[in-house]
């Protein structure tokens, strides 16, 4: 009788894990590939048909210049009205929201009483919001979402209905600026920024066995860690993360402009690469830590990608990432873009993406932002850029080491978001954002300042992954902009959040 029981349950999971193509976490998996192959149903063949499907208000106040995180997904979820596909979104005044994939109807929504007040007024740097993109977990026919409220709590909920599953428990310090989740062979991860309420910068660990937290602490001071997608875990068991600005000292534990590389379950410090002129970096302020890390398999071996600001790509070992004396990557690349060392707005800033194609061939994209470097040639053009684009590069064989090629460059974008990858094509928004911070003369713009200034509209753009030609543009359809959020693919719909509350779902119209 057990028997006849259990085994339609686990045929059942069998096929789920089969079909679902889920985009758990910003970046879809612990490598942050932001590629997801088994979506192809949207496809070069028919890009140019997509249209809105729906578009879904939701009630959240934004804080600073933070509304909400980018979308996570999740198909097959069983409920007492059949499977769902399950859209979440945090949004920035503790709250966090379930909606229907299929309609955007609104399933539950979740506010967080938080505790306690942060010491420090709300700033763009610091907004006390929450800040971090949730993740979604499933475990055989459950499905949980794990978010962090802005006092550092972590809340762990039933993704049916919202109800927590167990007792908040504090993760990060409260009203710290921490990032993307990740989740690895039962250990969550997130990083930490700007100092933000006096908090340490660094990357924090939970083994969700244990509840045991760990912390490894990028430098005594600055050397935040604010790449958007967080965190990147290689299949190899290493976690990798960019620093920002700081005083360099690796006797003492200070890595500003860096690339960690860290040990999964206990946060221990394996290997770093810090780049020959991290002093030039952090004097004008070219923050590797403005990109988090990508990386992928090539020629039997695992390559981490990163870079920065500054607007050069390294390409780096996974299993030692310095090169055995911290400094030798195993390629470095000439200047993409940021040719005037532009502090804000200028260079690669969120996350890279990496794909495989049908042939093969590896692929990365970066969102650059600002004009390309003029020494810099792509085979493919698509007019000018000087504002921003997706930049597409080949990854080569170059003296039996990796190397990355110009392959194309998109259109004008003011300013590009990290991409993402499905079906042959790149999916990126150009975000309207005003992003100046200073205002020439030592002073800082506010957000209401930069609310004000914001430059134009969000746009959901589809490339082809091959030739960065524009197949779909959403144009006018989302009137609102965004600030240092992402887009999402699953169940054959790109999802996108701007500024002002509104999640929006396109695709292919039945």
């Amino acid at each position: 009788m057990q028997l006849k029981s259990t085994l339609p349950c686990l045929l059942l999971i069998s096929v789920c894990s089969l079909m679902a193509a889920d985009w758990p976490s910003f970046g879809r998996d612990p490598q942050r590939t932001s590629w997801s192959p088994q979506e192809t149903d949207i496809n070069t063949g028919n890009a140019g048909a997509m249209a809105l499907l729906w578009k879904t208000h939701l009630e959240n106040q934004p804080r600073e210049l933070n509304g909400l995180t980018a979308a996570v997904v999740v198909e097959w979820v069983v409920t007492d009205q059949g499977m769902k596909e399950i859209v979440v979104v945090g949004g920035a005044s503790d709250n966090l929201f379930a909606l229907d994939a299929g309609t955007g109807k609104l399933l539950w929504k979740k506010t967080f009483s938080v505790e306690g007040k942060s010491r420090e007024e709300p700033f763009w740097l610091c907004p006390n919001a929450l800040n971090a993109t949730p993740l979604i977990r499933k475990e055989d026919l459950k499905a949980s979402v794990y978010t962090i409220a802005s006092d550092g709590k972590l809340h762990i909920l039933n993704i049916t209905n919202g109800e927590e599953r167990v007792v908040p428990i504090q993760f990060v310090p409260p009203y710290s600026k921490n990032w993307s989740l990740n989740l690895a062979d039962d250990v969550l991860y997130t990083n930490t920024s700007q100092d933000c309420n006096g908090a340490r910068s660094g990357v924090y660990a939970m083994d969700l066995n244990t509840h045991k937290i760990s912390f490894f602490q990028s430098s005594k001071g600055g050397a935040g860690i604010w790449g958007r997608a967080g965190v990147a875990v290689s299949e190899g068991g290493m976690v990798f993360a960019g620093t920002g600005d700081g005083m360099y000292d690796s006797a003492k534990g200070s890595f500003p402009d860096t690339v960690l590389q860290l040990s999964v379950k206990d946060l221990k410090l394996t290997d770093y690469f810090t780049p020959a002129n991290h002093n030039y970096l952090t004097r004008k302020d070219l923050d590797m830590g403005s990109l988090s890390p990508t990386v992928f398999p090539w020629k039997g071996r695992e390559v981490v990608a990163a870079g920065g600001k500054e607007g050069v790509i390294y390409l780096l070992d996974a299993k030692q990432v310095g090169g055995g004396d911290h400094k030798t990557p195993l390629y470095h690349s000439p200047l993409f873009a940021n040719e005037g060392a532009d502090f804000a707005g200028k260079g690669f800033w969120g996350a890279l993406a990496n794909a495989e194609d049908d042939k093969g061939a590896r692929w990365l994209f970066a969102p650059a932002s600002g004009a390309p470097a003029s020494g810099v040639k792509f085979p493919l053009t698509n007019g000018d850029a000087p504002n921003g684009s997706i930049m597409a590069f080949r990854v080569e064989e170059k003296d039996g080491k990796p190397a990355v090629a110009p392959a194309w460059i998109s259109r004008d974008m003011n300013l590009p978001e990290p991409p993402i990858v499905a079906g042959g094509l790149v999916f990126a928004i150009s975000n309207g954002e005003f992003a100046r911070q200073s205002k020439g003369d030592g002073a800082l713009f506010s957000s209401a300042e930069r609310i004000a200034k914001h430059t134009g509209n969000a746009v959901l753009y589809a490339f082809d992954a091959a030739t960065g030609k524009q197949l779909f543009s959403s144009g006018d359809t989302m009137p609102s902009w965004t600030h240092f959020s992402g887009i999402s693919i699953a169940s054959s719909r790109v999802y996108v959040t701007t500024f002002d509350s509104n999640v929006y779902a396109f695709g292919l119209k039945q």
